[in-house]
């Protein structure tokens, strides 16, 4: 056994000591305070051989297994103090714990970053599952499988996502994220009706499908590692707390953003206006296209307890959806032609220019959005002016694209900031035009 996973086999095994959480309940704290506290004296032995990273080498301390041992201990005082589930808790701490080693253990066979963040995410998600099935039977409540295969799945996705993004071990900042998003995905998971055995069905589509997209955008290049896992676990929350239109709405952004990314790309690369990594995005450009969409789909979910309507929280989603696909191939499309304005002034600019736009390029964002009015009318039964609603968000959120690319982009803000301020943009223009026009 190699250096590397021993150690992660180590870090695995005292991540089980979550599995004591439904013996200890409000005390689940306890056991990983104690590991920090006999972890901090340690600073040279067989014991700091076995979990020392070279960073705690190098420090002569082992900050890696304190700090993991901290943020579990952070984590677990939410049980008592905001009554986080146990269940959560031991899914967190297992999945962060045994992905690693899921992780290694690809690494020790064959060294593909892919295949391992992939054994990251399988394993995590299998010991989650597996310690939320035995938290359930110590505090004998009813077995809900598949609403903890999509808690075990979301939460190693959302793991995994941010382990592949950050170089180092970063495992508080990996523990207190995927606690928190767990802890809403948890909250919100019942009201996709996932505690009955009928909402098998929902659950293993959406996984099946997702991998499926996922594999195929990473296998042609169109995302990286990163950018795959965000893309499956969006695709997941869409099927599971939307529905399979809400997720059919997103995969065409997906699909036809990418091919579009992917069109004449050499041309668009020796004129400086291509897309970096040969097309393929990353975490960063999927969460500033979808991000706002996501906050859309998260209401949704949650319309009971958050003011408007589940309705108007639809066209929210649509319209920044509308607005990424707008964007995208208004960019695409509109960097092929010579003469941009700069949308501010309608000075002539360089190809490339931050704010430019093409007429060719305005026409292409026209089409994206309308599409996705399009495919609104058969997956959400939108009407005529529904979907000239959600026409109307693309083209409000691809000028605000265009704006903020002239004013703010730069020094202010990136340009997945700008994204994100775009699709916001659609997003409320979507919404807010519904319930005015009392579609929603």
């Amino acid at each position: 056994m190699n250096w590397s996973l021993r150690r992660a086999t180590a870090f695995a095994a005292v991540a089980s000591l979550s599995l004591a959480a439904p013996l200890l309940g409000r005390a689940a704290a306890v056991p990983f305070a104690l590991v920090a506290v006999a972890a901090f004296p340690v600073t040279d032995g067989w014991l700091f051989d076995v979990f020392s990273t070279p960073r705690d080498r190098r420090e002569e301390r082992l900050r890696t297994l304190i700090g993991f041992a901290l943020a579990a201990t952070g984590v677990g005082l939410l049980v008592p103090v905001f009554d986080l589930p146990v269940g959560v808790f031991v899914a967190t701490v297992l999945l962060v714990g045994y992905g690693d080693l899921g992780r290694r253990l690809v690494l020790a066979v064959r060294e593909h970053r892919a295949y391992s963040m992939v054994g990251f995410v399988v394993v995590g998600a299998l010991v989650a599952l597996a310690g939320q099935t035995i938290a359930a039977a110590v505090l004998g409540q009813p077995m809900k499988f598949p609403y903890w295969v999509f808690l075990a799945a979301s939460g190693a996705l959302v793991a995994g996502v941010l382990r592949s993004v950050f170089v180092a071990r970063d495992d508080p900042l990996v523990l207190l994220t995927v606690a928190l998003l767990l802890w809403l995905f948890a909250v919100l998971a019942p009201f996709a009706d996932l505690t009955t055995a009928a909402s098998w069905e929902r659950v293993l589509v959406a996984l099946a499908v997702t991998t499926g997209f996922g594999y195929v955008s990473y296998a042609l290049g169109a995302t990286s590692v990163a950018g795959m896992l965000t893309g499956v676990l969006l695709g997941l929350l869409a099927v599971v707390l939307g529905d399979y239109g809400w997720f059919v709405v997103l995969i065409a952004f997906f699909a036809v953003g990418s091919l579009t990314t992917k069109f004449r790309y050499d041309q668009k690369l020796a004129r400086g206006v291509a897309e970096e990594n040969e097309g393929a995005r990353g975490t960063g450009n999927v969460l500033g296209n979808s991000a706002a969409a996501l906050v859309a789909l998260l209401l949704y979910a949650a319309h009971a307890h958050v003011p408007l309507t589940a309705t108007a929280y639809q066209f929210a989603y649509a319209g920044a959806v509308a607005t990424a696909l707008a964007d995208t191939l208004s960019s695409e499309v509109g960097g092929l032609f010579d003469d941009p304005r700069l949308v501010t002034t309608f000075e002539r600019v360089e190809p490339g220019t931050d704010g430019a736009v093409t007429w060719q390029g305005e026409i292409a964002g026209l089409t994206g959005a309308a599409l996705i009015a399009a495919l609104c009318v058969f997956v959400f039964e939108f009407s005529a002016v529904g979907a000239a609603v959600v026409l109307a968000a693309g083209f409000a959120g691809m000028t605000a694209d265009s704006l903020a690319g002239a004013v703010l982009e730069g020094d202010v803000v990136g340009n997945q900031g700008v994204n994100f301020l775009a699709t916001l943009t659609g997003g409320l223009a979507g919404g807010a035009l519904a319930l005015v026009g009392t579609l929603a």
